[in-house]
């Protein structure tokens, strides 16, 4: 039997991305692009942004909703599932971040489907009451901020409307009550809104693979 490990937990995650997303220049030159400009290399797992790109077209979302741009490596992935006459509305707090991600969603050729706003989501979240709702929310950026967004994906959403919260395995460290780290204490916080919230019908799961101990939650509005 082979040993559960972080190596071997990389090596079927490299397995099963070869099998399902197997190569893709747009999201290999992103990635390229983003490592070039010194970003963190935090970017979902290639599985996990095939998952993102199904969730959007399982749920037929056409109006997608992106707290955390980074380098547009999932951008790229959400703005395809949603398809021509599809938007995808992505929140980056960096400047810098959202031009190197501007220019390799340009460069994938969706760039007509996404719309960067750059500022803090908490600055950023509140311009969008008076748009359309969206259909599906990805949250992939500071974990301290996880319910202020959480909030946000219910007050922007609709009924139906389908969240994914990134991150939430934190290596374990969730079921540590007195931890002082404040990426835990965040995504605990929002793990307990996402059970106690009535706005929410959720679940969460862990995983392990290239990102190592993580996980994702993943939720229906109820009501907005």
């Amino acid at each position: 039997m082979t040993a559960s490990t972080p190596d071997a937990w990389a090596r079927v995650d490299d397995f099963l991305a070869d099998l399902f997303v197997g190569e893709d220049r747009d999201l290999d030159r992103a990635l390229a692009a983003q490592h070039a400009a010194g970003l963190p290399e935090i970017e979902v797992a290639p599985v996990a942004g095939k998952l993102l790109q199904l969730l959007v077209r399982i749920s037929g979302a056409r109006r997608v909703l992106e707290i955390g741009t980074l380098g547009g490596y999932s951008t790229i992935q959400l703005a395809r599932a949603v398809g021509p006459g599809g938007h995808v509305v992505t929140v980056e707090a960096e400047a810098d971040n959202a031009a190197v991600a501007r220019s390799s969603i340009d460069a994938a050729g969706v760039g007509e489907r996404v719309d960067i706003r750059i500022g803090r989501g908490e600055d950023v979240l509140p311009t969008l009451v008076d748009e359309d709702p969206f259909d599906l929310v990805f949250i992939d950026a500071d974990k301290e901020s996880n319910t202020l967004y959480l909030d946000w994906a219910a007050r922007l959403g609709r009924t139906g409307t389908v969240v994914v919260l990134d991150n939430i395995g934190r290596d374990g460290e969730i079921t540590n009550a007195d931890t002082t780290d404040t990426k835990v204490q965040g995504t605990i916080a929002a793990l307990r809104m996402l059970a106690e919230d009535p706005r929410f019908d959720a679940t969460a799961m862990q995983t392990v693979g290239l990102k190592g101990w993580d996980g994702f939650a993943l939720a229906r509005i109820t009501r907005s």
